[in-house]
């Protein structure tokens, strides 16, 4: 059995920079491959070290699962360096009306469609070609949190084609009018719609202007969204934060194992 192994790559990013992303690869029978799961601010999750604010600990949980169900998977963590940033890249133009958060201080200028482009286009061709994952929408995932979580959820639903899964933790969502958020899910619908996994806290004052936002859009997928396609998990006590993200990762990594061929 081949030992687990997290590398570290340099990939050209649209702008002209580098941009780090690390790849988790489990224990492994020669020849064996995995579904994947791609995610933002892989700089937290992975170890404590490289961290800014605490750690998901992603490959415990993967080897946690491995042990318990003998499933796996490749984990992705793409890194997003910075406030400003970092809201920019993860946040899409596309869906409408950009609200600046408060915490900001400026205006968001959004590029998330960059973003989304470049994983597709860049980080999954190299991916696919040097790692052992299987290929196709049923065996790929998009997770993250926060504007991560906003990410992940644009990134599904704009490409149903490339991804069946998505964890949506703690999304960003209240950076729109609920009407343009409304709007633009009603344009992307179509037969075959990725699994949402979607997770909220309401434990301090950001999480809890999260939660608002994340159940008036849970509310309206119930309406018009494959009833078989959703889930939604609260923990009310939750806080914003990693340590709240790395439990509910490890339920979003078995339901998604679970669902894969």
């Amino acid at each position: 059995m081949t030992d687990q192994i997290l590398t570290e790559l340099k990939l050209p990013y649209p702008d002209g920079s580098e941009r780090r992303v690390r790849v988790y690869t489990p224990h492994r029978m020669p020849g064996q491959e995995f579904p994947v799961i791609y995610m933002t601010d892989g700089c937290n999750l992975f170890d404590e070290e490289t961290s800014s604010f605490g750690c998901w600990h992603t490959r415990e949980a993967v080897w946690e699962e491995q042990k318990t169900t003998g499933r796996a998977a490749v984990i992705v963590g793409i890194h997003n360096d910075g406030d400003i940033e970092r809201a920019n890249e993860l946040t899409p133009k596309s869906i409408g009306r950009v609200l600046c958060p408060d915490e900001y201080k400026q205006e968001l200028n959004p590029t998330g469609e960059v973003f989304a482009d470049f994983v597709i286009n860049t980080v999954m061709p190299v991916i696919e070609k040097y790692f052992p994952v299987k290929t196709g929408r049923e065996n790929t995932a998009f997770c993250g949190s926060s504007m991560g979580g906003l990410m992940a959820f644009f990134a599904a639903l704009n490409r149903p084609d490339v991804y069946s899964f998505a964890g949506v933790f703690s999304p960003a969502f209240q950076v729109y009018p609920i009407e343009d958020i409304k709007n633009w899910i009603i344009g992307k619908l179509r037969p075959d719609m990725p699994y949402l996994y979607i997770y909220t806290g309401a434990g301090d004052e950001l999480e809890k202007q999260i939660f608002d936002r994340t159940e008036a859009v849970y509310d309206f997928l119930v309406e018009c969204y494959p009833p078989d396609k959703h889930s939604e998990v609260v923990v009310p006590e939750n806080k914003h934060h990693e340590s709240a993200w790395e439990p509910i990762f490890k339920d979003f990594l078995h339901t998604f194992l679970s669902k894969t061929p």
